[in-house]
Parts: C-alpha cells; sequence; structure tokens
C-alpha cells in the first residue's frame, strides 16, 4: 500500500504573551518603545546612515532587558515561551539552557520594510507585536529548501499550508511567533499610515 509522509518539519510557535503569565500593558510598551526611539541617538544615526526606514535598536541597544523594568518583564515571559518552544523541537541542551542573546525595538513607519534575512548565529529567533495597525504587513516566511528547488515547478496557489513556497501570518498585539534561527523570514511593507511597532530577539544555546 502507498504511503506519503512529512519529513523535515519547519516548525513556527505562535501564542499570546500572556498564556505564560501577566504580560506588559500594550499601551506602556508601545510608549516605552517611543521613549527610547527618541532618546536612541546613536540607533538614529545608524538607521539613517544605512537607510533603514523607521527606527531599530539594533545596532545601539539590544540588552534591553537590563535597562528598563517593562523589558525585564517581558523577558522573564519570552524565557518561558522559548523553553516550551524548544521542547517541541526535542533539543536535547545536554543540561543547558537557551539564553537571550539580544533583544530589540523595531519601528516600521509607512512604507517601510524588512527585506529578507536570518540569524546566522544563534538558535533561536522570533518577535513579539506591540502596535499592528490596519494594513501593517505580516510576516513572511520562506521554505528553507527553496535554493534546492531548481526546476520544480510553482504550487499550486491552493496548495495546503506545508506545501506552499511562502507563508504569511498575520500576529495580534500581545503575540509572539518564534522560529528557529536559519529560516528565512522578511516584514514586507506596511501599508498603514500608522507605525508597525515589535520587539525581536534572538536565543543562544548557553
Amino acid at each position: 500500500m502507498s504511503e506519503i509522509r512529512s519529513l523535515f518539519v519547519t516548525r513556527l510557535y505562535r501564542a499570546p504573551l500572556s498564556e505564560m503569565g501577566e504580560a506588559p500593558d500594550a499601551a506602556e510598551m508601545e510608549a516605552s518603545c517611543y521613549s527610547i526611539a527618541e532618546d536612541d541617538e546613536a540607533g538614529q544615526a545608524w538607521c539613517e546612515e544605512n537607510g533603514y526606514p523607521g527606527y531599530t535598536s539594533y545596532a545601539s541597544l539590544t540588552d534591553l532587558g537590563w535597562r528598563f523594568p517593562i523589558f525585564a518583564d517581558l523577558v522573564k515571559l519570552l524565557d518561558l515561551h522559548v523553553a516550551a518552544f524548544a521542547r517541541d523541537l526535542e533539543f536535547d541542551l545536554d543540561g543547558r539552557e537557551l539564553k537571550l542573546e539580544d533583544i530589540w525595538i523595531n519601528i516600521l513607519p509607512e512604507g517601510g520594510m524588512h527585506a529578507s534575512h536570518i540569524h546566522p548565529h544563534s538558535v533561536i529567533s522570533g518577535t513579539t507585536y506591540v502596535a499592528m495597525p490596519d494594513g501593517a504587513s505580516a510576516l513572511k516566511l520562506e521554505d528553507p529548501r527553496s535554493a534546492m528547488m531548481m526546476a520544480a515547478p510553482a504550487r499550486n496557489k491552493d496548495a495546503r499550508e506545508e506545501m506552499r513556497s511562502f507563508i504569511y501570518v498575520a500576529p495580534n498585539v500581545g503575540d509572539v511567533l518564534i522560529w528557529e534561527s536559519w529560516l528565512r523570514h522578511e516584514v514586507p511593507m506596511n501599508m498603514s499610515e500608522d507605525d508597525r511597532i515589535s520587539v525581536s530577539f534572538n536565543y543562544n544555546w548557553a
């Protein structure tokens, strides 16, 4: 009898932050992101020099949990979500834990986008969402086998999710999405007149 199985699965974790405990107030988190962006002259300069639309603290402030209590509270929840995802992935961590490596703010204005990329020096990466106005772009995830498909035909438009070449995930405010750091992803153009605000993070094997 014939059999078709799915092999080498790519996992994506999605949950409300509040699933692991009381989440930081969304309005307070949004105000904190704007306040940090306004004061972060090094981050503003980096964004201007590198043509980055809006603001990111990726090149200036990546230790937010140490600097600001509201981010310390956020990191406590992220630790729990990442640990749950690691269990699902059946990682053999040899008695060690995945540890937060860096965490940073992204404020993407109308017309802004973040090109396709991976996080090559990390194990787990993810994002939690602070502001997602109507028209804000979903997260776009790419099949990691794309470079090896060579002469493969395109997939049908109505192909089931696990067979598609790209997956778009539209998160809600307060959601956290987590994936393995080798998974290529991007943020398409923000079509909203309002800012799309998120906080991204990397975890490493300590």
